[in-house]
């Protein structure tokens, strides 16, 4: 299992749509958990399809003409969100 932690920062006023389309794409993505809060989106799932759903949802914006950031965490373990991981 895989999970990631990412966060998009859309360089423009109007970021909310850009986040809110982002998200809905992410989570048309199949095999793959999507939990969201107020500063990061996190998927947990296989690694091949954790990277097949980043690619196919950032691909839109990537593309796009607003400028925008992503930060991504990627972890080598499966993470429910909220949860502690033991190390």
């Amino acid at each position: 299992m895989t999970s990631a932690e990412l966060s998009l920062y859309p360089l423009t006023p109007d970021y909310e749509p850009i986040i809110i389309d982002f998200i809905k794409l992410l989570r048309q993505q199949p095999r793959v958990k999507v939990a969201t809060n107020g500063l990061s989106t996190q998927l947990t799932g296989a690694y091949a399809d954790v990277m097949a759903a980043l690619t196919v949802a950032m691909l839109p914006t990537i593309e796009g003409t607003i400028t925008c950031s992503f930060v991504i965490k990627v972890l080598n373990v499966g993470v429910e969100p909220g949860e502690e991981v033991e190390v």
